[in-house]
């Protein structure tokens, strides 16, 4: 995204923060592309034949977002962020209500690799991944986001690093720590 799209997003932002019910409806076209995006590649890591759409996810992000009390956005980075934690909790609520319905027929289990995280996991394991990240986030905040911001999000290194404020390097360092942490943690939770 250019500099001059980045700028106008920030603007909007704060002036949705503001109140301003207009800069919401100018600001939308500008994200939604990446909006779609991200939930393209949640949507991709998903089973066939999940009954959750992309553009429902992007609907019920957007649903949610709109909905927050306080829309203190500091970037368009920030704002991305809070999205990708937003698709996260709907993913989660989605397949802990899938779970809790015993329908079963997911089998494959859930990935964290280097590039990207993926998952063809059954709902069991998407709910178990989100337990080990809340215990994660216990322990250590910024790497639970930096995973959060990574496997929900698919955002770089670099986005990631905006968007919490520290070097791209550090994001590395703590993808690899929290990668590892939560592949013992959920081996030790099978």
């Amino acid at each position: 995204m250019q500099n001059a799209d980045s700028d106008q997003i920030t603007l909007l932002l704060a002036d949705w923060g503001k109140g301003d019910q207009v800069a919401l409806e100018q600001l939308m076209p500008l994200v939604y592309d990446e909006l779609r995006r991200m939930a393209k590649r949640y949507m991709n890591r998903q089973p066939a034949g999940h009954t959750f759409q992309t553009t429902e996810l992007i609907h019920e992000t957007y649903l949610k977002l709109a909905k927050q009390n306080e829309q203190n956005w500091q970037n368009r980075a920030h704002f991305f962020g809070v999205a990708a934690k937003a698709m996260r909790h709907i993913l989660v609520d989605y397949a802990r209500a899938k779970q809790s319905q015993k329908r079963g027929g997911w089998q494959e289990k859930i990935t964290l690799a280097d590039e990207i995280a993926t998952t063809k996991g059954n709902s069991k394991e998407i709910v178990a991944l989100d337990d080990a990240l809340k215990n994660l986030e216990q322990i250590d905040t910024r790497r639970s986001r930096v995973v959060e911001l990574k496997f929900f999000g698919g955002l770089t290194a670099e986005e990631i690093a905006e968007v919490l404020n520290i070097s791209a390097e550090t994001v590395k360092r703590d993808w690899k720590f929290a990668r590892t942490w939560l592949l013992r943690e959920l081996a030790g939770a099978e």
